[in-house]
């Protein structure tokens, strides 16, 4: 179970270093451009979800890896299953089908994270 709650939890890293570099890095303009959904968000409010985006990929992986604060671990799962609600409300308002399986898979993802590092593998034994 350990294995697969790296494995999970680094993925999701990957995704939202990725998602919130780009969103971090490129104007609004161009965002909007291939990325429908943001054009109801302000710059800074872009931007502002590309931070909480790079601040989970940190959170998931820094804090065991350097076993320091192990239990940011599951808080940060917390944080991007909070961010993927209101992603899926954003996408269900769009009626995009396809955005809101994608954020349903991020969310339950990120709620296995936060389970597993809470209970059965959490890093406090």
């Amino acid at each position: 179970m350990n294995i697969a709650l790296w494995t999970i939890a680094s993925l999701l890293a990957v995704v939202f270093l990725a998602s919130g570099a780009i969103k971090l890095i490129q104007p609004k303009e161009k965002l909007v451009a291939s990325m429908g959904v943001l054009e109801n968000f302000s710059a800074g409010a872009i931007k502002a979800i590309g931070t909480l985006e790079l601040l989970a990929a940190v959170g998931l992986i820094l804090p065991a890896a350097l076993d320091i604060a192990p239990v940011l671990v599951p808080l940060a799962a917390v944080g991007v299953v909070v961010l993927m609600a209101g992603a899926m409300i954003t996408h269900s308002r769009r009626r995009e089908a396809q955005g809101i399986v994608v954020t349903m898979t991020l969310f339950v993802l990120a709620a296995l994270v936060a389970w597993g590092r809470v209970g059965p593998e959490s890093f406090a034994g």
